[in-house]
């Protein structure tokens, strides 16, 4: 960390409770403050500024009163610029939490299909899931949606009080941390039967998953797996319907780089945990999406999750 400060010019740093205060291995509710010396958790940062500071990094989820008590002639720069780097590749034990929370999430929604959705709304089986996440171990969720019907085309809708009905595409998707680490799985079912060329969506779906894995590679650039997965959405005449990105890294936090979108190129290294989650949305019809965890190695990409290979069809 303070090589990457060094290199960015800045003094010091001053994390409240964030992702990046956690990284760091901050465990209270004050602030971080790290210098070239020193390393110190405290109510009140200003103290443990070196003297004539002339760049200090800060936290971005800090307020602007925490930002104003800082008190010092110094230009402010986001910190972010100096965890990028540090934060992208993990560790192999961080793996192995991520890797914990992603099979936790998935098996949260393994067990909501046993449930009963016919005539229930969007908002009661919202509330159970995170019943059932918290009820797993989940620290704190972070999203719990269910959309159904025509709601499934609204990107990132979130649960209302619309009846689930037999007929219905169902879009579900559970965030949230545990142990410290986030996880998200988004999964797509039809409600007794599905609707009208849904099975040849969620049939596209697959393939686009399985394109971005391929494109996956030990070193390759994030845009080539953006750009795998849009090409197999785009070749099979719904690409004006696609995403506009095919998904973003996961760590500590749900949303992280590397960004899965054409501009960016950070290359894909080992270690490197990212949520592939092609989707399609059809105005006024339906929408699908699906978001699995993955890994990459220096033999190539490994899933911490799996999306069926064909629609689920909820029977009840």
């Amino acid at each position: 960390m303070r090589e990457e400060m060094s290199a960015a010019g800045i003094d010091a740093l001053v994390l409240r409770p964030s992702p990046d205060f956690r990284f760091l291995g901050g465990r209270g509710d004050g602030f971080l403050v790290v210098t070239a010396e020193d390393a110190v958790e405290t109510a009140d940062p200003l103290p443990y500024l070196p003297p004539g500071v002339r760049r200090v990094g800060v936290d971005p989820e800090m307020r602007v009163r925490e930002l104003f008590g800082l008190a010092v002639e110094a230009e402010l720069v986001p910190a972010a610029q100096v965890f990028a780097p540090l934060r992208l590749r993990k560790e192999p034990y961080e793996v192995t939490l991520l890797e914990r929370a992603a099979l936790a999430a998935e098996s949260v929604l393994g067990h909501a299909r046993e449930l009963s959705w016919f005539g229930v709304t969007e908002r009661a089986m919202a509330t159970r899931l995170r019943v059932l996440a918290l009820e797993a171990g989940c620290e704190e969720v972070l999203s719990a949606r269910v959309t159904a019907g025509p709601g499934t085309a609204v990107p990132g809708r979130p649960p209302s009080d619309r009846v689930i009905n037999p007929g219905d595409a169902l879009l579900v998707s559970l965030s949230g941390r545990w142990e410290g680490y986030c996880a998200e799985v988004a999964r797509v079912y039809a409600v007794a039967e599905p609707p009208e060329d849904f099975d040849a969506v969620y049939s596209v779906l697959m393939a686009a998953h399985q394109a971005g894995m391929a494109a996956a590679r030990p070193s390759a650039p994030a845009s080539a797996v953006a750009a795998a997965v849009a090409q197999a959405v785009d070749d099979s005449g719904y690409g004006r319907y696609a995403a506009p990105a095919a998904g973003r890294g996961v760590g500590l936090d749900v949303d992280e780089a590397p960004w899965l979108r054409a501009d960016d190129d950070t290359p894909l290294e080992p270690g490197t945990v990212f949520c592939l989650e092609p989707a399609i949305y059809v105005p006024d019809l339906f929408g699908a999406r699906v978001a699995d965890l993955v890994t990459c190695t220096d033999a190539g990409p490994c899933a911490l999750t799996t999306a069926p290979a064909f629609l689920p069809v909820l029977e009840r």
